[in-house]
């Protein structure tokens, strides 16, 4: 009976003695950049870590970690880092490990999107964001913007409304001054920011505050359930952004434009006029109450509105195209008159009269053409003018649009 106990205790320490063996092979294997056969000792060894100890196994789960994180299988390492500090792990480098991990995760992000593997890099940088959630709501950030680009909404719309619950705001500072040799712009960490404030290198110091991203966010949630015929919903997000932040350019603008989807273009008015109280010199919002008032048949208050749209932003080709266009709408009634009437004398007489009355509104078009053409050769602009010049029988204007359109 001793002989046995005895016998069993030998081969115990001998067992024992080898899975720590195999392990300390497989590790000084991987630490010298040999993954694959690192790799494959722990498969011919796999029967031998079946009985190991916690503290064995605890090394081996480590290393897997590892070698997954080299093969770029990052999920499955970050799950095995996980289950090593779960069972008691302790290792001095594990913090950084997973900093490491991380990093390669974000890396490879990057290069999914710069291949547009968008659907790919989403799901690495959520993967990245889940590591560490409360320094990297960054990556979550990113993530739904790549899902967005991938058109995967279900997932862009669950990373939204994480950052809406966690209210990410993603604002950033940087620090830069202007190099006194150079007299270029540089930008520092605010360690070396607050060093060269003391030196005479560089001058023009200056912090530079990021907007918030909150606003962004609501206004995507509030398109993505749009366009996803959620309108509910989508109505519902802005809503509750705008209770906290009534006065955001960007939610009113997010709010509009769901009633112009919605066909409520008296609520769209409403809020577009709000939007030009906050932003007065902006001319693609009088641009966009131009077009609103366009469709309701509101010929003079869009008129006006196109007008001002101008005067805001001379370079604005729609701007000045879809004044043409409202202007030449006038012409339609007299078209439509001039081919109901008749060949006696009166409706004759009437009929010269029309005929002034069209050539007075292709009249009033051709300097608005031609502002346009002097400021860009838009070919639709110089098709209209040409057809313009034709009827009004300007035989030199029309040559003249003539050789442009060629």
């Amino acid at each position: 009976m001793k002989t046995n106990i005895v016998l069993l205790f030998i081969l115990s320490i001998s067992l024992s003695f080898g899975q720590k063996k195999e392990i300390k092979k497989a590790i000084k294997l991987f630490d010298s950049g040999d993954v694959s056969g690192a790799t494959s000792l722990l498969e011919s060894s796999a029967a031998i870590f079946e009985l190991a100890d916690a503290k064995v196994l605890n090394q081996k789960i480590y290393l897997e970690a590892k070698i997954d994180q080299a093969n770029k299988n990052f999920e499955a390492a970050f799950e095995k880092y996980q289950a090593f500090k779960a069972s008691g792990g302790v290792d001095t480098g594990y913090d950084a490990q997973l900093q490491t991990l991380t990093s390669d995760i974000v890396n490879s992000a990057i290069e999914d999107n710069a291949e547009k593997r968008f659907a790919q890099a989403a799901s690495k940088l959520f993967l990245a964001y889940t590591i560490n959630t409360e320094t990297n709501e960054d990556y979550l950030y990113y993530a739904a913007s790549s899902s967005v680009n991938a058109a995967d909404y279900d997932a862009s719309l669950k990373y939204y409304n994480l950052l809406k619950d966690i209210n990410y705001e993603g604002i950033t500072t940087r620090f830069v001054a202007k190099s006194v040799e150079s007299g270029e712009e540089v930008e520092f960490s605010e360690t070396e920011f607050n060093l060269y404030k003391k030196t005479k290198e560089y001058t023009d110091f200056r912090e530079e505050t990021s907007e918030s991203k909150f606003p962004e966010i609501v206004k995507n949630i509030a398109l993505i359930y749009a366009q996803l015929g959620d309108d509910e919903n989508a109505m519902a997000a802005v809503k509750e952004a705008r209770k906290s932040n009534p006065k955001d350019l960007n939610l009113i603008l997010t709010e509009a434009n769901l009633y112009i989807q919605l066909n409520e273009n008296d609520r769209f008015e409403e809020l577009m006029k709000e939007a030009i109280a906050q932003d007065p010199n902006n001319g693609s919002l009088y641009f966009n109450l131009g077009v609103v008032n366009a469709q309701r048949g509101n010929a003079s208050e869009a008129r006006g509105y196109y007008e001002k749209s101008i005067e805001l932003n001379p370079d604005s080709e729609s701007g000045y195209l879809n004044l043409v266009s409202l202007i030449l709408q006038g012409e339609t009634e007299i078209v439509e008159e001039m081919n109901s009437l008749g060949n006696s004398r009166t409706d004759n007489a009437r009929y010269e009269v029309l005929k002034i009355a069209r050539e007075e509104i292709y009249k009033e078009c051709v300097p608005i053409l031609e502002k346009l053409i002097g400021i860009s050769k838009n070919e639709e602009a110089v098709n209209t003018l040409m057809n313009i010049y034709g009827t009004l029988g300007d035989n030199e204007g029309f040559m003249k649009m003539k050789g442009l359109l060629e």
